[in-house]
Protein backbone atom coordinates (compact mmCIF):
# COMPACT_ATOMS: atom_id res chain seq x y z
CA UNK A 1 0.00 0.00 0.00
CA UNK A 2 1.43 3.21 -0.94
CA UNK A 3 1.54 6.30 1.45
CA UNK A 4 0.28 9.46 0.81
CA UNK A 5 4.26 10.78 1.35
CA UNK A 6 5.15 8.11 -1.19
CA UNK A 7 2.69 9.11 -3.33
CA UNK A 8 3.57 12.72 -2.85
CA UNK A 9 7.55 11.86 -4.07
CA UNK A 10 6.43 9.72 -7.02
CA UNK A 11 4.29 13.25 -8.19
CA UNK A 12 7.27 14.82 -7.69
CA UNK A 13 9.80 14.55 -9.68
CA UNK A 14 7.70 14.06 -12.68
CA UNK A 15 6.36 17.19 -12.36
CA UNK A 16 9.96 19.16 -12.10
CA UNK A 17 11.31 20.73 -15.53
CA UNK A 18 14.74 19.36 -16.16
CA UNK A 19 17.19 22.36 -15.87
CA UNK A 20 20.70 22.79 -16.04
CA UNK A 21 22.82 22.30 -12.85
CA UNK A 22 23.40 25.67 -11.23
CA UNK A 23 26.66 27.21 -11.14
CA UNK A 24 29.30 26.38 -10.41
CA UNK A 25 28.40 23.22 -12.78
CA UNK A 26 28.95 23.81 -16.01
CA UNK A 27 28.28 21.42 -19.21
CA UNK A 28 30.91 20.40 -20.98
CA UNK A 29 30.94 20.24 -24.64
CA UNK A 30 28.60 21.18 -26.86
CA UNK A 31 26.06 18.97 -24.88
CA UNK A 32 25.68 14.91 -24.83
CA UNK A 33 28.42 12.73 -26.70
CA UNK A 34 26.90 10.59 -28.74
CA UNK A 35 27.95 6.85 -28.37
CA UNK A 36 26.20 4.05 -29.59
CA UNK A 37 26.15 0.66 -27.61
CA UNK A 38 27.30 2.33 -24.46
CA UNK A 39 27.19 -0.42 -21.86
CA UNK A 40 29.35 1.85 -18.73
CA UNK A 41 31.63 4.21 -17.65
CA UNK A 42 34.22 5.41 -15.32
CA UNK A 43 36.61 7.66 -14.67
CA UNK A 44 40.23 8.22 -14.23
CA UNK A 45 42.70 10.92 -13.38
CA UNK A 46 44.99 12.44 -16.08
CA UNK A 47 49.00 11.55 -14.73
CA UNK A 48 50.10 14.86 -15.76
CA UNK A 49 47.64 17.38 -15.69
CA UNK A 50 45.54 15.81 -12.69
CA UNK A 51 42.08 16.24 -14.74
CA UNK A 52 39.25 13.73 -14.92
CA UNK A 53 39.27 11.75 -17.35
CA UNK A 54 35.30 9.77 -18.48
CA UNK A 55 35.95 6.38 -19.88
CA UNK A 56 33.37 4.55 -21.77
CA UNK A 57 32.88 1.23 -22.81
CA UNK A 58 30.73 0.14 -25.52
CA UNK A 59 29.65 -2.67 -28.23
CA UNK A 60 32.46 -0.75 -30.48
CA UNK A 61 35.53 -0.56 -28.06
CA UNK A 62 36.71 1.93 -25.51
CA UNK A 63 36.83 5.65 -25.53
CA UNK A 64 38.61 8.24 -22.87
CA UNK A 65 36.99 11.96 -22.92
CA UNK A 66 38.66 14.57 -21.37
CA UNK A 67 36.04 15.65 -18.92
CA UNK A 68 36.82 19.58 -18.50
CA UNK A 69 36.94 19.47 -22.48
CA UNK A 70 34.51 16.69 -23.61
CA UNK A 71 37.23 15.96 -26.28
CA UNK A 72 37.88 12.06 -26.85
CA UNK A 73 41.70 11.94 -26.55
CA UNK A 74 41.61 7.78 -27.37
CA UNK A 75 40.11 5.15 -28.49
CA UNK A 76 40.74 1.60 -28.69
CA UNK A 77 37.92 0.06 -31.78
CA UNK A 78 38.95 -3.29 -30.72
CA UNK A 79 39.75 -4.27 -27.10
CA UNK A 80 41.03 -7.62 -26.00
CA UNK A 81 38.51 -9.76 -25.94
CA UNK A 82 39.17 -11.47 -22.03
CA UNK A 83 39.05 -7.43 -20.49
CA UNK A 84 36.24 -6.02 -23.16
CA UNK A 85 33.83 -5.88 -20.65
CA UNK A 86 33.95 -5.29 -16.92
CA UNK A 87 32.54 -8.41 -16.35
CA UNK A 88 35.56 -10.49 -17.21
CA UNK A 89 36.83 -8.92 -14.27
CA UNK A 90 35.75 -9.48 -11.08
CA UNK A 91 36.05 -6.33 -9.34
CA UNK A 92 34.38 -4.40 -12.78
CA UNK A 93 37.22 -3.17 -14.18
CA UNK A 94 38.78 -2.51 -17.85
CA UNK A 95 42.00 -1.80 -18.72
CA UNK A 96 42.36 2.35 -18.75
CA UNK A 97 44.15 3.20 -22.50
CA UNK A 98 45.86 6.37 -23.78
CA UNK A 99 47.58 8.28 -20.80
CA UNK A 100 45.98 5.53 -18.37
CA UNK A 101 46.86 2.67 -20.24
CA UNK A 102 48.07 -0.17 -18.08
CA UNK A 103 45.87 0.96 -14.52
CA UNK A 104 42.57 -0.67 -14.05
CA UNK A 105 39.23 1.78 -14.55
CA UNK A 106 36.17 0.49 -12.81
CA UNK A 107 32.85 0.68 -15.12
CA UNK A 108 29.87 1.27 -13.98
CA UNK A 109 26.73 0.19 -15.67
CA UNK A 110 25.04 -2.60 -17.65
CA UNK A 111 26.86 -5.02 -15.90
CA UNK A 112 26.73 -3.80 -12.25
CA UNK A 113 29.12 -1.28 -10.38
CA UNK A 114 28.38 2.26 -9.25
CA UNK A 115 30.11 5.82 -8.87
CA UNK A 116 30.40 8.13 -6.43
CA UNK A 117 26.80 9.17 -5.15
CA UNK A 118 28.50 12.53 -3.68
CA UNK A 119 31.27 15.00 -4.57
CA UNK A 120 33.39 15.19 -1.16
CA UNK A 121 31.93 19.31 -1.12
CA UNK A 122 28.07 18.97 -0.55
CA UNK A 123 26.39 18.06 -3.86
CA UNK A 124 24.86 14.69 -3.99
CA UNK A 125 23.48 13.03 -6.86
CA UNK A 126 20.58 10.40 -6.97
CA UNK A 127 18.31 8.52 -9.43
CA UNK A 128 14.46 8.35 -9.25
CA UNK A 129 12.27 6.40 -11.27
CA UNK A 130 8.70 7.09 -10.61
CA UNK A 131 7.46 6.62 -13.74
CA UNK A 132 9.69 3.80 -15.60
CA UNK A 133 10.49 3.58 -17.75
CA UNK A 134 12.48 7.06 -17.75
CA UNK A 135 15.21 7.64 -15.09
CA UNK A 136 14.99 10.89 -13.61
CA UNK A 137 18.94 12.16 -12.44
CA UNK A 138 18.63 14.69 -9.33
CA UNK A 139 21.30 16.80 -8.56
CA UNK A 140 21.04 18.36 -4.84
CA UNK A 141 23.41 20.72 -2.35
CA UNK A 142 23.61 19.01 1.14
CA UNK A 143 21.16 16.32 0.01
CA UNK A 144 18.11 18.00 0.01
CA UNK A 145 16.39 16.03 -2.79
CA UNK A 146 13.14 16.04 -0.80
CA UNK A 147 12.45 19.88 0.34
CA UNK A 148 11.91 22.76 -1.41
CA UNK A 149 10.76 23.73 -5.05
CA UNK A 150 13.29 22.25 -8.19
CA UNK A 151 15.96 24.74 -8.63
CA UNK A 152 16.13 25.37 -4.59
CA UNK A 153 18.07 22.89 -3.13
CA UNK A 154 17.94 20.19 -5.87
CA UNK A 155 17.61 20.39 -9.80
CA UNK A 156 15.98 17.46 -12.03
CA UNK A 157 19.24 17.70 -14.30
CA UNK A 158 18.55 14.47 -16.66
CA UNK A 159 15.81 12.39 -17.59
CA UNK A 160 16.36 9.20 -20.38
CA UNK A 161 13.50 9.46 -22.12
CA UNK A 162 15.08 8.31 -25.37
CA UNK A 163 17.72 5.87 -24.56
CA UNK A 164 18.66 3.05 -21.22
CA UNK A 165 19.89 4.61 -18.36
CA UNK A 166 23.59 3.19 -17.06
CA UNK A 167 24.75 5.09 -14.56
CA UNK A 168 25.48 8.26 -13.36
CA UNK A 169 27.82 10.03 -10.80
CA UNK A 170 30.94 11.77 -9.51
CA UNK A 171 34.51 11.41 -10.56
CA UNK A 172 36.43 10.73 -7.09
CA UNK A 173 38.00 14.24 -7.03
CA UNK A 174 33.67 15.17 -6.88
CA UNK A 175 34.55 17.65 -9.67
CA UNK A 176 32.88 15.66 -12.40
CA UNK A 177 29.52 14.77 -12.59
CA UNK A 178 28.81 12.42 -15.48
CA UNK A 179 25.62 10.38 -16.98
CA UNK A 180 25.80 7.60 -19.08
CA UNK A 181 22.65 6.04 -21.30
CA UNK A 182 22.78 3.40 -24.10
CA UNK A 183 23.33 6.30 -26.46
CA UNK A 184 25.48 9.04 -25.02
CA UNK A 185 27.43 10.20 -22.28
CA UNK A 186 26.38 13.70 -21.06
CA UNK A 187 29.47 15.17 -17.98
CA UNK A 188 28.86 18.21 -16.68
CA UNK A 189 32.51 19.71 -14.71
CA UNK A 190 32.45 21.70 -11.60
CA UNK A 191 34.18 25.04 -12.33
CA UNK A 192 37.34 25.71 -10.49
CA UNK A 193 39.14 28.82 -10.68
Amino acid sequence: MTTEHQRALRERYPAAPVMPAPSPWRPVGGGPTLVGGLLGMGFAVHPETGRDLVMVVSAGGHGLFDAVTGERIARDHDPDPGTDTPDMSADLTCPGLGPVAGTPVRIAGLFGGGLHSGSGAGWTVSVVSPDRPGDRVILSASGNINTGPPGGTWWHVFHSTHSEFRAAGFSPTGHTLAVATSSDLTPVEHGRP
